[in-house]
C-alpha cells in the first residue's frame, strides 16, 4: 500500500472518526517521498507510516480526541508523544503550516521575493499530496495559488534558466579539445540538468529534489524525446558524440520555449560557437527575448537592479532560489532562503 494510501485510509477510519463535528481540515503535504507518490518497498525502512496533518481554527486543542487511537494502524506503530497527540499526526492551522515552509502565508499573497525565494522542490510539495478533509477550502485556496509562477515570474525564471545552460555549453568541447575528458563529462552532465529542469519549467511543472528528478523528468511530456538525447550525451565515450547529442537535445527544448510563446521565436538549430570548432544551441538569445518580453513593473525593476554583462543586451540574472544556490541547508530553510535575498536582486 503507497503512504497516500495508508494515511488516508488512516484519516478516513481512525482520525475522522474520532474527530466527529469538530471543525477543522486534514491532509498529507510536505516533506516524504509518498506525498510525492515516488514511495516503493524501500521506503518503510525509516520515516514511514499512517501519518497526516490536522489544520484547526486558530486556538483549538484536540488532545482529547485523539487519546483515542490505536497503538499501531496497517501494521505500523502509532507512537504516542508527550501523551497527546502522536509524532504521525502534526496539529496546526493552514496558516502557520504553510508559513513554516514558506516563510509566507499564501492565502494573503505570494509577493516576486515569495515566489524568487521558494525551491520548486518545496512548491511541489505543497501542491502534491492529497487532501482527505477541507470543507472550509483553505487547503484548497492556499494550493491553488501555488499552482504557478505568474506570467512575468515565469518569464524571468526560464530567461535565467537559459543563461546556467549559456554559461557552461562551450565547455563541452572546449574541454574535450584539451584532452579533458572528465571535465567534458562532467560540464555535459551539468548541462543536461539544466535541459531537465528547463523541461519542468516548460510544462510548469514544480521540479523535485534531486532523488526524483529523473522519475518525475519521465512523466513530462518533454522526455520522450529527450531521455535518449541526454542518456547518450551522458553515456558518450568522445567529446564529439557527446556535444552532438546535446546540443540536439538543446536544440529540442530550444523548439518547445519557442512554443509557450511567451517571447519571439528563434531559431532553435545548433551553430558554431564564434569561429570555434564547438557548436551551441545559442542559449543567451532566449534569455535575452525572454527578459525583453517582460513588462510586469517589479519584475522590470528587478532586471534593471541586476544590470547587464558588460553593458550589453545579456542581463545578469541570478533567478530563482534554487538556480542560485544548490546548498540543501539553505534550500530547506526559509530564514536562510530569505537571507539570500540581496544576493538576488530582491532588496
Amino acid at each position: 500500500m503507497s503512504g497516500l494510501e495508508l494515511s488516508r485510509r488512516f484519516y478516513a477510519d481512525v482520525v475522522g472518526p474520532l474527530l466527529k463535528d469538530r471543525p477543522h481540515a486534514a491532509a498529507l503535504l510536505g516533506d516524504g517521498s509518498e506525498v510525492l507518490g515516488y514511495d516503493d518497498d524501500v521506503s518503510p525502512d525509516h520515516d514511514f507510516g499512517p501519518r497526516l496533518q490536522l489544520f484547526l481554527p486558530a486556538g483549538e486543542s484536540i488532545d482529547a480526541e485523539l487519546t483515542g487511537l490505536p497503538a499501531e494502524f496497517g501494521g505500523f506503530p502509532v507512537t504516542p508523544r508527550h501523551g497527546d497527540a502522536p509524532d504521525q499526526i502534526e496539529v496546526t492551522t493552514a496558516g502557520a503550516f504553510f508559513r513554516a515552509r514558506l516563510g509566507v502565508d499564501p492565502a494573503d499573497r505570494m509577493s516576486l521575493a515569495d515566489w524568487l525565494l521558494t525551491p520548486t522542490q518545496v512548491l511541489r510539495s505543497l501542491t502534491a499530496g492529497a487532501v482527505f478533509h477541507d470543507p472550509g477550502g483553505e487547503l484548497a485556496e492556499r494550493r491553488d495559488r501555488l499552482r504557478w509562477y505568474p506570467p512575468d515570474v515565469w518569464r524571468y525564471a526560464l530567461a535565467s534558466a537559459w543563461l546556467r545552460v549559456e554559461q557552461q555549453d562551450a565547455f563541452v568541447g572546449r574541454t574535450g579539445q584539451t584532452g579533458d575528458e572528465l571535465g567534458s563529462r562532467l560540464v555535459a552532465a551539468r548541462i543536461s540538468g539544466e535541459l531537465v529542469r528547463l523541461a519542468f519549467l516548460i510544462e510548469r511543472c514544480w521540479a523535485p529534489y534531486a532523488k526524483w528528478l529523473g522519475r518525475a523528468f519521465a512523466e513530462l511530456k518533454l522526455a520522450a524525446e529527450l531521455s535518449g538525447l541526454l542518456a547518450a550525451t551522458t553515456a558518450a565515450t568522445d567529446w564529439r558524440s557527446r556535444e552532438d547529442a546535446l546540443v540536439r537535445a538543446a536544440s529540442a527544448v530550444a523548439a518547445a520555449t519557442n512554443d509557450l510563446g511567451l517571447c519571439e521565436p528563434l531559431d532553435p538549430s545548433p551553430r558554431q560557437f564564434y569561429d570555434r570548432d564547438i557548436r551551441v544551441v545559442g542559449a543567451e538569445r532566449y534569455t535575452i527575448a525572454l527578459a525583453a518580453s517582460i513588462t510586469d513593473p517589479q519584475v522590470r525593476a528587478l532586471l534593471g537592479r541586476l544590470g547587464s554583462r558588460r553593458g550589453g543586451p545579456i542581463g545578469c540574472l541570478p533567478g530563482t532560489i534554487d538556480q542560485a544556490v544548490d546548498s540543501t541547508d539553505v534550500l530547506l530553510h526559509p530564514a536562510r532562503r530569505r537571507a539570500a535575498a540581496p544576493m538576488l536582486g530582491l532588496v
